[in-house]
């Protein structure tokens, strides 16, 4: 599954590389929108002062500015704003837009005019502006009402002046030396992280204080939590479609599945990709080909050992009977050996299913260890020449080979194997066995000849199905059951080789092989 997890974090990387992308887009985008609302927040109370009486007003607050301060009342057809910007000051909002110069701010008094300034920095001047317009106001009243008027225009203007003597200022010292003598006010640095604030001077013994002007913050917490959730949405939608598709493919796995349960066997899965799940879809395909052999071996097996045990049961029980109606006793001890030997071809039967079918339906445990191929080879050669000392039997050994006699094998079912083939060839031979030993450094290969009638080439494959018997001379004393050359081949396949049959060219008759890897792989 490492590739699938590999494809999950490489996506999930690439939506955080896009989204990095888009989340530093759209955190500029949002926070140049919030700039100009900030900006228009600053400047909304001047505006709103201005509305109340917009000609003289303005004509006053031209009385208190600078010379260079832009301050106009224009009509609103003289202003190239578009659609959306009309719109926000018909219902009432200021409207501030970015030049390069600076900043323009709008406010609309009536239907045909809007109010219109320059700004080269709106915060400060607009709150300057607020600043000398309170103070200018407060003065015009009786001392006894200055406290009162000063807190209804400081929440006018959304600000919270508060009325000092300069002696009481700390930094007196420092500023009366500055501007702050000729231009009325001047600002202070704050000890904390707002901004600086702002005094303004109110007659030769106090100033205005006004708290210090509210910053822009760019990361606000609301724009935060938006690009965090918009994050999480992402990665989010990101992994929904890497997993949905993964999910897909594993419900098509889980539909094969029920399919082989219910019987379809012929089942598989699609396993064209080239990754964990086609890896898998290929183990799983290869499980469904397994168990439907098996299936079919199993099947078989029945058909067939049913087929085989009638045979001996049937001269059992007919020797049974003989011996209840024989009163020869040396006719009775002839049955009695008869029915001896029918049992002795049953045990030797039923050991050989065994042995089929334990290596058949998921293989034994072997215990692969280094042994001597060669000495297994001779061994085998010695124990038929015994049993047929009329039969010439001989072991030759490639040249070369002896150095790599060694191999990683389970000695006992190799020693079957080569027994078998030894075994079948002196059943059909005329008179000469040939093994026939060949090693390397990387694999191992043992070929039995002989000069008997040889075997088909149509027939190769059919020799080694189970129960397979080619002709009628394969009888029981000679040709066993039909297990033994299917038992080869399955103990060469849990070796990782493989058992085929051929022609011998050099005595004519059949030649059996074996090959599989000198060393097996951890």
């Amino acid at each position: 599954m490492n590739n699938v997890f590999s494809r999950v974090f490489a996506g999930v990387a690439v939506a955080l590389l896009f989204y990095a992308v888009l989340a530093f887009g759209l955190f500029h985008s949002l926070n140049q929108v919030r700039y100009l609302q900030y900006q228009e927040e600053r400047v909304e109370p001047l505006f709103s002062w201005l509305k109340v009486s917009p000609d003289e007003r303005l004509e006053f607050l031209a009385s208190i500015l600078p010379k260079e301060s832009e301050f106009h009342l224009l009509s609103l057809s003289d202003l190239s704003l578009s659609r959306l910007e009309q719109e926000r000051l018909a219902y009432g909002q200021s409207l501030v837009v970015a030049h390069q110069s600076g900043l323009h701010a709008f406010a609309q008094t009536n239907s045909s005019h809007v109010f219109a300034a320059y700004f080269s920095d709106l915060p400060l001047e607009s709150t300057l502006w607020s600043a000398k317009l309170i103070a200018l106001q407060v003065r015009a009243v009786a001392d006894e009402h200055r406290e009162q008027t000063l807190q209804d225009l400081g929440a006018f203007f959304n600000m919270t002046p508060q009325l000092a003597s300069l002696t009481e200022l700390a930094d007196w010292q420092t500023i009366k030396q500055s501007d702050f003598m000729n231009n009325g006010w001047a600002l202070l640095p704050s000890q904390g992280r707002r901004g600086d604030t702002l005094v303004v001077a109110f007659d030769k013994e106090h100033y205005l204080k006004v708290d210090p002007i509210p910053t822009f913050n760019p990361w606000a917490w609301p724009v935060l939590l938006t690009l965090v959730v918009a994050g999480l949405l992402c990665i989010g939608a990101t992994l929904y479609l890497l997993l949905d598709k993964l999910e897909r493919r594993l419900r098509k796995l889980e539909s094969v599945a029920s399919r082989i349960a219910r019987g379809e066997l012929d089942a598989r899965v699609d396993d064209s990709r080239f990754d964990a799940i086609g890896r898998l879809g290929t183990v799983f395909n290869r499980m469904a080909e397994h168990i439907q052999r098996l299936v079919g071996v199993q099947r078989e097996m029945i058909h067939a050992v049913s087929h085989e045990l009638r045979t001996p049961v049937a001269r059992i029980r007919f020797g049974v009977q003989m011996i209840e109606d024989t009163p020869n006793e040396e006719m009775r001890a002839k049955q009695l050996a008869g029915i001896d030997h029918d049992i002795q071809e049953l045990n030797e039967l039923i050991d050989e299913i065994l042995t089929y079918a334990r290596l058949e339906q998921g293989g034994p445990i072997l215990d692969f260890q280094e042994a001597n191929v060669l000495d297994i080879v001779n061994q085998v050669v010695q124990e038929q020449q015994s049993v047929k000392p009329d039969m010439s039997i001989t072991a030759n050994i490639s040249e070369g080979s002896e150095r790599w006699k060694m191999s990683e094998i389970e000695p006992r079912y190799i020693h079957r194997s080569v027994q078998n083939l030894v075994g079948n060839a002196t059943r059909y031979a005329k008179s000469k066995v040939i093994v026939n030993a060949s090693f390397g450094s990387e694999t191992c290969r043992v070929d039995v000849e002989d000069d008997g009638p040889g075997i088909p080439e149509t027939d190769w494959e059919k020799v080694f199905t189970a129960f397979a018997r080619l002709d009628d001379s394969r009888t029981r004393s000679s040709g066993g059951y039909g297990l033994g050359l299917s038992i080869v081949r399955r103990i060469l396949y849990w070796h990782g080789g493989q058992a085929f049959v051929g022609r011998s060219d050099r005595l004519g008759g059949a030649k059996f092989s074996l090959v599989w890897p000198r060393k097996q792989p951890t």
